[in-house]
């Protein structure tokens, strides 16, 4: 496990005091042994501050990251950065923070996903309105809603898939397409239950917007 702030990651000099050190996160709970054997070693104090929902240790996390010029963007665990940790985990204080350290909207993981993809699957409906807010312009916010990943799957797929009504609700309004299908030829209402009380949202769009419910 490398020290933060020691960029090579080695062993205490002589006269370090270890208890000084940034442990603290990575000792909570027996996290260090819990985190991914993948992710970088000085990208774990990241994702354990990001699990615990500790803030200010994610913000000292980010200055280390920072003093050793690592982007905010790299992959903290498999392919996720930490912005898509954030919003799986659903931790908004974390999400707030990493955008106001630059994360990016629109990287991707290893299946295509955005970070919106997972506030949606979650269904955390203030971080989905907080990553819409932050992109502003319009342009990036249609792409965002338009980004599918390996199956084919918009955010708001997996917003219908998580029946997230309020989520749902968001995205709409925000100009996603209801009409999208994934590889597997379903729209987002389409993975629904014909009874599930989410289709009325659907239906209701649909009485403005005819076709959505066939």
């Amino acid at each position: 496990m490398a020290v933060a702030g020691r960029p090579n990651g080695g062993a205490p000099e002589e006269g370090d005091n270890v208890e000084e050190q940034n442990y603290g996160v990575l000792e909570e709970d027996g996290l260090e042994d819990q985190l991914d054997h993948h992710t970088i070693p000085h990208l774990s104090a990241v994702v354990a501050a990001i699990e615990n929902e500790d803030v200010d240790a994610l913000r000292r996390a980010l200055d280390d990251l920072n003093d050793m010029n690592i982007d905010i963007n790299e992959a903290v665990e498999d392919s996720d950065t930490a912005l898509h940790l954030a919003c799986l985990y659903g931790q908004l204080p974390c999400v707030q923070l990493l955008l106001e350290r630059g994360a990016g909207l629109e990287i991707k993981d290893e299946d295509g996903a955005i970070p919106l993809h997972d506030a949606c699957a979650g269904g955390y409906k203030e971080i989905v309105q907080h990553l819409l807010s932050t992109a502003r312009s319009p342009y990036l916010i249609k792409r965002m809603l338009e980004t599918v990943e390996s199956e084919g799957d918009t955010p708001l797929h997996h917003a219908a898939r998580g029946e997230h009504a309020e989520v749902i609700r968001i995205l709409l309004a925000a100009g996603a397409d209801p009409k999208r299908r994934n590889i597997y030829g379903k729209t987002p209402v389409e993975l629904l239950d014909e009874d599930s009380d989410t289709r009325r949202i659907f239906e209701e769009f649909d009485s403005n917007v005819p076709g959505i419910i066939s």
